[in-house]
């Protein structure tokens, strides 16, 4: 009976040694995946078309066809020579310095006008009973380029006092510089007077007035 033990004993053990030894072995690799057959196209051959080729649409027309006009090409703008005399007028050679106007210059009478009309009267002034007398009196301006140079003078003008007291007709009678003429007839024409008298009555007066042109005036 004994024996029999052991023997069980002994058998056991090589089965748990077997058990034990199987774990260490490596496994079987899996099978390869089938591999599925490709599938197959079966091509169909198509029915041929009959084509038929287009025809061209002609289009007949009466008229001739229009031949296209090419226009030569710009040519560079070239100047043309133009002779003076076929529209230009030629200058006229300039007025003397004597006739040229300066800028603003008014027309300064140098004869003797009335400017009252035919018939008209007009006494001296030492025949009157009665000289005129200033009522408004402005002083001529004295011009820029003579007070800068320095340049005094005079100038005698003679006008007429009318029946009404107005300046009728100044002029020059005479003067030391031409430039001051246009301020002092300016200024006398700007004149108001009480008219001179003879016999009781207003009558026109001829007049002159010296007036004078000094960098001390204002």
């Amino acid at each position: 009976m004994r024996r029999d033990l052991v023997l069980g004993i002994i058998a056991s053990l090589l089965i748990h040694v077997g058990l034990w030894a199987t774990s260490f072995w490596p496994d079987e690799p899996p099978p390869p995946p089938a591999i599925e057959a490709p599938p197959t196209i079966e091509l169909m051959e198509m029915p041929e078309l009959d084509l038929e080729p287009e025809e061209e649409e002609i289009l007949e027309s009466d008229e001739a066809a229009e031949v296209a006009e090419f226009a030569p090409p710009m040519q560079t703008d070239v100047p043309q020579l133009v002779s003076v005399d076929s529209f230009v007028q030629p200058v006229q050679p300039p007025p003397p310095q004597s006739l040229k106007p300066s800028a603003g210059a008014i027309n300064i009478p140098t004869v003797r006008q009335t400017g009252l009309g035919k018939g008209v009267e007009i006494f001296d002034i030492r025949n009157l009973d009665q000289q005129p007398q200033p009522r408004f009196r402005v002083q001529p301006q004295y011009p820029f380029e003579m007070r800068r140079a320095g340049v005094e003078g005079e100038v005698l003008v003679e006008f007429i006092v009318d029946s009404s007291g107005e300046v009728r007709n100044p002029f020059i009678v005479r003067s030391s510089q031409r430039d001051f003429e246009q301020s002092a007839i300016q200024a006398v024409s700007k004149w108001k007077f009480r008219p001179g008298r003879k016999g009781g009555r207003n009558v026109n007066t001829r007049v002159q007035q010296l007036l004078s042109f000094t960098l001390q005036q204002d």
